[in-house]
């Protein structure tokens, strides 16, 4: 994504970072259990066939989401919504900005 689509879903992502699930994250607490069961559906549907199921690697080269550092949710979205170098397609015009933030919510949980 390249040009105002690609700044305009940077600028999404933003107001996602200030969602209730970050909010939640930011005080210590556990993100709304709706938000999360949400987030796993859509993570079993589109991300587990890569990063395996619960987040235990399916043993291949993907990234181990258990460890996706909390602290950084901007770098997620981005990666979820413009692909990463090859290695991810990009999913920003599969999931929407809610539902990129709902998968946010659950790979906070570490798949617990």
């Amino acid at each position: 994504m390249t040009g105002y689509r690609g700044w305009a879903a940077l600028g999404i992502a933003a107001l996602a970072a200030a969602s209730s699930a970050a909010a939640a994250q930011a005080g210590g607490d556990r993100p709304d259990p709706a938000q999360v069961e949400r987030g796993k559906m859509l993570y079993a549907n589109h991300c587990s066939h890569c990063h395996g199921f619960n987040m235990v690697s399916a043993g291949n080269v993907t990234f181990d989401l258990r460890t996706f550092p909390h602290d950084q949710q901007q770098r997620f979205f981005e990666s979820v919504t413009n692909g990463r170098d090859n290695r991810m397609p990009p999913w920003g015009d599969v999931l929407t900005q809610e539902e990129i933030g709902d998968i946010w919510s659950y790979i906070c949980t570490g798949g617990k």
